[in-house]
């Protein structure tokens, strides 16, 4: 094989380089650290207010900073993404253009008007006032005036340095003033990122509290004792990663930080696989009594493997592992992380072994936690249900990676490279995609080099 091969099959560059995650993961158990020892560091202090473990709602969203401000600054002054092209930013424009300010007020009342119908939205929608959502709501009414008035010089500012000042959000408050110029795909591609960011911003707010609290008022001295309920801790420390770096990620959207999206996935059937994972659709579909439910009589892994202590422990740290890969899959976004978008290309962390390592394993996690075969009941017909019906919810999870996959593939050129690399050297994607290749020619379809 020749040189000029030997690089289009080279693992393209990653846009996100290993140590932003690594910084995030640092600033948040550092946080965390802070906030278990609060007690003793008040007492010692001597500062007024009760001196309690800091596990509260707040704290939770103190964590978001504590993640979020490392990784931009890493992002900022060792990787010097603000550099980028791909940020479509001229640092030098403003010394030699005049920013538009018609420009800027028209995209403001665009972006205005965008929150305004989101607002709205949440206003009609019953699940948003119920639950932990009430908690989402709350933060973000008491932050809708602040953003709104920071809003007017962050945009002044960022508009004298882009390359293409007239975005997305410009092409909707165009429309709405019935300015000349706008187009319709700008404008739909607006709505599809604010949607996004709507829709996924006040769920993961919504969950952040509880994620934050059962990890910081764990006590291990305790569940040393019980490797079962320990290993349960620690798994919730993962989610609690999983949550608290993919909330950083929908709210830090900024082109200075090379974090903005690029574009929301165009195909219907891309947010209809994802949608159908979140509430309040999947409500109605996964869970007791649903029409997807694969947990019916299934007392899971520590019922059916206590009083064998050695195998509990070793089904303790496969659990444990597979979460801390589901983790590893959302910190190393870094700033990025977000369903439903293009926001650069990830090909290092757990992307050197799999396109999809979150879905890969989350999905094979919940067969080992879940044990679906087995059941109280010893009902062979209820044991086949729930077998079935987690098939069911993995092929799902396919459909969603597909139509991801779709998507970026569309959209980058760097990622049909690592999207070819991946199907030749990934260490779970290449046996796979020749497996499928094995199975089209044996059953006379044409092979695919997509699996």
């Amino acid at each position: 094989m020749g040189d000029v091969s030997t690089e289009r099959l080279a693992r393209p560059e990653s846009d996100v380089s290993a140590a932003v995650g690594l910084m995030g993961l640092a600033g948040l158990f550092g946080w965390v650290a802070f906030a278990r020892s609060y007690p003793a560091i008040a007492n010692a202090l001597q500062l007024p207010g009760p001196h309690q473990v800091m596990s509260g709602p707040h704290a939770a969203l103190a964590a978001l900073f504590a993640a979020a401000l490392p990784m931009a600054l890493w992002s900022i002054f060792v990787d010097k993404v603000h550099l980028r092209p791909s940020t479509g930013l001229d640092w030098g424009l403003a010394k030699s253009r005049k920013p538009d300010r018609r420009i800027t007020w028209t995209k403001l009342f665009g972006i205005w008007a965008t929150w305004a119908i989101i607002a709205a939205l949440y206003c009609l929608c019953r699940w948003y006032w119920s639950g932990n959502y009430v908690f989402a709501i709350r933060v973000l009414a008491w932050s809708a005036i602040p953003v709104v008035i920071l809003s007017v010089p962050y945009v002044m500012w960022i508009d004298r340095y882009m390359t293409q000042p007239r975005d997305h959000a410009w092409h909707f408050g165009a429309l709405l003033t019935r300015q000349a110029g706008w187009e319709l795909e700008a404008v739909k591609a607006h709505w599809r990122t604010w949607i996004i960011k709507g829709f996924f911003t006040a769920f993961m707010i919504s969950i952040t509290p509880f994620a934050f609290d059962h990890v910081v008022s764990a006590d291990f001295a305790m569940l040393a004792q019980n490797p079962a309920q320990l290993a349960l801790t620690v798994i919730e420390a993962m989610f609690m990663v999983d949550v608290i770096i993919g909330t950083v990620g929908y709210i830090v959207t900024m082109r200075p930080l090379d974090a903005h999206i690029r574009s929301g996935n165009p195909f219907l059937g891309g947010w209809a696989a994802a949608l159908i994972c979140y509430p309040p659709l999947v409500w109605g579909i996964l869970g007791d009594g649903k029409a997807i439910n694969y947990e019916q009589n299934t007392p899971g892994w520590i019922y059916w493997m206590e009083g064998n202590p050695a195998l509990l422990s070793a089904w303790a740290i496969l659990l444990v592992a597979l979460t801390a890969a589901y983790a590893w899959a959302t910190f190393a976004f870094g700033l990025r992380f977000s369903n439903l978008t293009y926001r650069g290309v990830l090909t290092n962390g757990p992307y050197r072994f799999t396109r999809h390592p979150a879905y890969v394993s989350k999905n094979l996690f919940w067969w080992c936690a879940t044990l679906p075969f087995l059941v109280s009941t010893g009902n062979p017909v209820e044991a086949i249900r729930n077998t079935f019906f987690l098939f069911v919810v993995n092929g799902i999870y396919y459909w969603r990676a597909k139509t991801e996959e779709a998507h970026l593939l569309r959209e980058d050129p760097k990622y049909r490279e690592y999207h070819a690399f991946m199907a030749q050297h990934g260490l779970l994607t290449a046996p796979l995609t020749r497996a499928a290749e094995m199975l089209s020619r044996a059953v006379g379809l044409r092979p695919s080099r997509t699996s």
